[in-house]
């Protein structure tokens, strides 16, 4: 899990975990959610750099300009990737 160490050295693993909710959605969670959608990984990945909110609730998730466009795919690929 090459990727795991990314999304800890980038602090997701500070709201997120790969089977359980913390403060944002278990990673598994998320990779169900967005299974059947083709555009997936770079929604994820604007999601990661941008911030979202209101998706999973009330907490929003914020910005992350330390993560790199290609990280940010690379991450979002992994994400989908948990099952």
């Amino acid at each position: 899990m090459a990727d795991l160490a990314l999304a800890k050295s980038k602090n997701c693993m500070a709201c997120h975990a790969v089977d359980k909710k913390l403060v944002g959605p278990a990673f598994k969670d998320v990779a169900a959610k967005y299974a059947s959608q083709k555009d997936a990984t770079e929604k994820l990945a604007a999601k990661i750099i941008k911030g979202g909110g209101g998706v999973w609730g009330p907490v929003p998730m914020p910005a992350n300009a330390a993560v790199s466009e290609a990280d940010a795919k690379t991450l979002a690929a992994w994400v989908l990737a948990q099952k």
